[in-house]
């Protein structure tokens, strides 16, 4: 890489570990397709992201936030407060996800009903337990 270009880019980011980061994650987006905003001159996507960076052609910003995004492994998921749950006027043992004793044989979980009886959801019909019987028979 031409020592000219780095330090012209690290005028847009002047932390040089970041400008690696971004560079790298434009370097990868080039090659996946994305369109070029400088003449590529027979150079290397590398030379071509930081030639980008040192124009200010590409923004920057979402450049950084591509770079966390590709990194995250864990997304949290914001659930809602007790409170807000009283303020909707919802009971929160009722929702998907939280396991609910209906009775001493009923158990929900995730919207799945599991009944401990002849008469469960589960069960399967006539015709499929028939076959089943058939072929461990055979």
């Amino acid at each position: 890489m031409a020592r000219v270009t780095v330090e012209d880019c690290v005028l847009k980011i002047p932390n040089r570990f970041e400008l690696v980061l971004v560079a790298g994650q434009r370097a990868r987006d080039i090659s996946a397709g994305s369109a070029l905003t400088v003449d590529r001159d027979n150079d290397k996507n590398p030379v071509v992201s930081l030639r980008e960076i040192a124009d200010g052609t590409v923004d920057i910003p979402n450049l950084k936030e591509a770079v966390i995004q590709g990194l995250q492994k864990h997304v949290e998921i914001d659930e809602p407060e007790e409170d807000d749950f009283d303020a909707m006027g919802l009971d929160r043992d009722l929702m998907p996800g939280v396991v609910v004793a209906e009775d001493d044989d009923t158990l929900e979980a995730d919207g799945l009903t599991i009944h401990d009886g002849a008469d469960s959801d589960l069960d399967l019909p006539e015709e499929a337990g028939q076959d089943a019987d058939e072929a461990d028979e055979n």
